[in-house]
């Protein structure tokens, strides 16, 4: 039997699981944020952030937000400007660390560009962190490095972005 697989956008009721999932990705890290950021990244856009259930189970989420092109969230503090740009900045993806490797954050990265280019944006930006850059590379986003990014991306954080 096939796994029951659904992606849509977050509800109120998904937060908690997200919160957990993303402390528990990013924690050894020092690059969890805490619910209040990752609600403040969803609310600019709701219609591009998800989350993905796998028998009715959360597995995993994205959160994506207009931005300016070379431009991106500070960690440090919770998103308070809304921008209006035809670049779509994805903040995070996670999948539970337990159903990685089945192309699920494929998945999700696919329902995201198809929701961007319905929207009409012509860029998806994000920061590779602990080491994802291979990951992403292999997803068709470019490295900018001379897109200079603060510590708190951690150790070999790179700026990348392609075309939707």
């Amino acid at each position: 039997m096939s796994p029951d697989i659904e992606i849509r956008n977050i509800t109120a009721d998904d937060w908690s699981s997200i919160a957990a999932l993303e402390a528990r990705t990013y924690a050894d890290d020092a690059l969890s944020e805490g619910r209040a950021a990752l609600e403040s990244r969803a609310r600019p856009s709701p219609a591009t952030c998800f989350v993905l259930r796998l028998d009715r189970r959360t597995a995993g989420y994205l959160l994506a937000l207009p931005y300016p092109l070379f431009q991106y969230p500070d960690l440090t503090r919770t998103e308070k400007t809304v921008f209006h740009s035809p670049n779509l900045h994805l903040h995070d993806l996670v999948i539970a660390e337990r159903l990685r490797g089945r192309g699920l954050a494929k998945r999700l990265l696919q329902h995201l560009t198809a929701t961007a280019r319905s929207k009409t944006h012509e860029r998806i930006s994000l920061i590779s962190v602990a080491g994802s850059e291979t990951f992403w590379s292999a997803n068709g986003y470019a490295a900018h490095r001379d897109i200079a990014l603060p510590g708190s991306y951690g150790t070999n954080a790179v700026y990348m972005s392609k075309a939707v």
